[in-house]
Parts: C-alpha cells; sequence; structure tokens
C-alpha cells in the first residue's frame, strides 16, 4: 500500500494521476490523506481509500499508515507559521513517530536543492525542509528526498501580469542561470520511487529540468510560445517583501522566502551536476505551450 499526502495539490494531485493510470500500480493499495475529500475526482474516489484529515495530526497518520509499505510526503503551504521549523519538522513529528509505529518501509519526500552548500543553513524554507528531511532520515526508514530547484509552476501566479501587461519579476540578476523543472516531472520521479521500492537507506534524488536558465531566457521563450513581448523586471527585496505581504503571508512564512531567494543569488541551486540521472525531461517551452499558455489566456 502507498499512502498518498497533499493529494489535490500540484504534485501530490499529479502523483496520485501517474499512479492511478501506472500498470505497475496494479496490485497496490493507494491511500491519500484530505482534509476535505469533495476536492477528490468522483473517478479518483472510486479507487482510493481516503483518510481525513491533516496529515500533521498523530491519530490521522496513524490510522492512515497501518499497513502501509511506502508514503509520499509533502508539507502543504501555509500563510502563517510560528517558526519555520515548526512549518516543516513540526508538522512531521507526528508522522515520523507512525513511520517506525506501524513500520513503514519506505518514504518519498518533497524538498529542495542546496544541501552542502556555502549557503546551505541561511536559505530559509530550504534549511527548514533539509532539517525535515534530517528527521525523517533519522528514523530508520528507506528516505529519498526530491531534491528540487524553482519549479516552472510557479511562474502561473503571474499569469495575469503576464497577460495584462507582458512582464514578470523574480529577485535574481536577469542572466544568472540556474536550474528549473516542472512539478509533473517531480511527481513522475516521486512515482518511480514509490513503484520500485527496491532501494535502501537514505538520499537525495536531484531533479534538475533539462538546462540551466536565466530570466532573460524565460522570457525569451515566453514571448516566442505567448506572440506578444514578454520582458523581465528585477525585483527589489523590499517589493518582494511587499508583495507577499499583499498575498497574505506573514512573519517567518515571508522572511524565509526572501532568504532562500537571496541564498539562491548565491548559489544554493549549483551544487549539482546535471546528468541523464538528475536531468528530468520536461523543457520550459513544452510546459509553456501546455501549462501557460492556457493558464494566461483564461
Amino acid at each position: 500500500m502507498i499512502v498518498i499526502t497533499t493529494p489535490t495539490g500540484q504534485i501530490g494531485g499529479r502523483l496520485l494521476e501517474i499512479l492511478l493510470a501506472d500498470r505497475r500500480t496494479r496490485g497496490e493499495e493507494l491511500r491519500v490523506i484530505v482534509r476535505d475529500p469533495g476536492k477528490l475526482p468522483a473517478a479518483v474516489r472510486a479507487h482510493v481509500d481516503v483518510v481525513t484529515g491533516s496529515h500533521d495530526d498523530a491519530e490521522v497518520v496513524d490510522r492512515a499508515f497501518a499497513g502501509a509499505d511506502a508514503v509520499f510526503w509533502l508539507v502543504p503551504s501555509t500563510t502563517q507559521a510560528p517558526s519555520l521549523d515548526a512549518m516543516y519538522s513540526g508538522f512531521t513529528r507526528a508522522a515520523a513517530k507512525a513511520f517506525t509505529t506501524h513500520g513503514v518501509g519506505h518514504v518519498v519526500g518533497v524538498s529542495a536543492l542546496g544541501r552542502g552548500t556555502p549557503v546551505a543553513d541561511r536559505a530559509g524554507h530550504v534549511t527548514a525542509s533539509l532539517a525535515m528531511d534530517d528527521l525523517i532520515a533519522g528514523t530508520g526508514v528507506a528516505y529519498r528526498a526530491l531534491a528540487n530547484p524553482t519549479f516552472f509552476d510557479n511562474l502561473l501566479w503571474q499569469a495575469a501580469s503576464l497577460r495584462d501587461h507582458g512582464v514578470f519579476t523574480e529577485t535574481g540578476a536577469a542572466d544568472r542561470k540556474a536550474p528549473r523543472a516542472a512539478t509533473r516531472d517531480i511527481a513522475a520521479a516521486a512515482a518511480g520511487l514509490l513503484l520500485d521500492r527496491s532501494w535502501t537507506g537514505t538520499g537525495e534524488v536531484p531533479v534538475l529540468g533539462p538546462e540551466d536558465l536565466s530570466p532573460n531566457d524565460l522570457a525569451r521563450i515566453m514571448s516566442d510560445v505567448l506572440g506578444r513581448p514578454i520582458r523581465y523586471e528585477r525585483q527589489t527585496f523590499d517589493a518582494a517583501r511587499a508583495a507577499y505581504t499583499g498575498h497574505g503571508l506573514e512573519g517567518p512564512v515571508t522572511q524565509g522566502f526572501l532568504d532562500m531567494m537571496r541564498a539562491k543569488d548565491d548559489g544554493l541551486d549549483d551544487g549539482v551536476r546535471r546528468t541523464p540521472q538528475t536531468a528530468s525531461p520536461t523543457t520550459f517551452r513544452e510546459w509553456c505551450e501546455q501549462v501557460l499558455k492556457p493558464a494566461v489566456q483564461a
């Protein structure tokens, strides 16, 4: 049995689609933890066991992990948290105990690039995510952390700006190249690990996308796909803070994003070399054509 957290999210939802469609899933029971089962399509609910609640709740994970062979673990985003430690490790502690109690053999988690880099200890959300990985690994389960760069899909937050003004913003230098990946490739990597549980021990699985891209590269490709000029505007950290606050993000959550972006500017995502094993297949152009363009035109 495979247990999936965040089954209505970008990554968890896509993972569930993959598992339901994959022939290798036959013989595997799928169980999901979800706050609102009504958000799951009826066709999905008919093929999965649903545990209602939050996966930071000890009683919920105790029910969900009973009989589980593998778990997909993702901490949901939140606009408020007393600290980043509470947001990541604090949220995960009940599950970590339940992994041991129920003898869960394999866990696949969503994490980030940066381990071993000089800025890993001051990278906000990434630093907290790496500490969460250590917490899970310390339980003795076989654990793989999907080490991810910035998502292509983050640009969907700026669909209105792209449509109305032809502009997107980030805090990095316009010509600084870095890895980026599609969330659907992260879900596919998770599916592969969950279905082939021959691996042991703990470690990271980087998902780097097929090439490094700069904001200028993104603007050029988006211009081609959207059929209109798109330009990049570098945002100050003060402006980024104001934007996060405007979206309801507060305190440590906002500061964590700012610290993460500074660390990315200082090489947080540059510590892993791209190889056939660490690359992922979806190009930014493909993603723009299949995901961004429909969103901008909606």
